[in-house]
């Protein structure tokens, strides 16, 4: 038997370029924090006042942003403009944390709720990342279930914008919680087997979940752990 140099030769190169996206994404997660930390401090100052008005038109307005910004980002994957891009909507992600946190910092303890929120999104992050670039496992199936949980979180979420029932407000935060857990599981797997090769999508893509994660993990800590003495 003759070893196969050609096919080694191969995969060592696959290999350098899965992890040189996987390391351009974290980079640019970290990098994203700083964007979204200030954003947070602007928001916590701003008036919503427009969102209790007008809730409905608020979310669209802010989903048609949303999505717009998403777009672009994706549209200039592969260049350096989607990365300020990225910064840009990081920012505004952290100014829509305003009224959360504008809520949280009326409790008492809400500083601290606060920081055990984004401890908790740290630890579940790296574990997630962790066993995605240690398995062996295929998780490529994964993804359809979160295919069919995500379509049923949204209804779920448009639905509670009328009903408004704090219960139901709760079950979606703690199922958004373990969606996001589970986006970020596939999603560092993904990058891991070479499924994406541009780090600016897998960065984005990976933040949502974390912020996500974040804002669910921030609300049922304020249900259950919220003091307002």
């Amino acid at each position: 038997m003759h070893p196969d140099f050609q096919t080694a030769y191969q995969s060592t190169p696959m290999a350098e370029v899965r992890n040189k996206v996987l390391r351009n994404t974290y980079g640019l997660l970290g990098l994203s924090m700083i964007p979204t930390v200030m954003g947070a401090i602007v928001g916590t100052h701003m008036s919503f006042a427009f969102l209790a008005g007008s809730p409905i038109i608020g979310m669209l307005l802010i989903m048609a942003v949303f999505y717009g910004l998403v777009f672009a980002i994706e549209k200039n994957r592969y260049s350096s403009l989607g990365v300020f891009l990225m910064l840009g909507f990081t920012f505004m992600m952290g100014v829509l944390l305003g009224p959360l946190l504008q809520f949280a910092l009326k409790f008492s303890n809400g500083g601290q709720l606060i920081m055990t929120a984004g401890a908790a999104t740290s630890v579940v992050f790296f574990v997630m990342a962790g066993i995605a670039t240690t398995t062996k496992r295929d998780l490529s199936g994964l993804g359809n279930f979160l295919t069919v949980g995500a379509i049923v979180l949204m209804v779920a979420v448009v639905a509670n914008i009328f009903l408004r029932m704090p219960a139901f407000q709760l079950m979606i935060s703690a199922a958004f919680a373990l969606f996001s857990s589970l986006m970020i599981l596939w999603q560092v797997k993904t990058v891991v087997d070479g499924g994406e090769n541009s780090y600016i999508s897998a960065a984005l893509s990976i933040y949502i979940s974390i912020y996500n994660l974040f804002t669910s993990l921030l609300q049922l800590l304020l249900a259950f752990a919220g003091n307002r003495d």
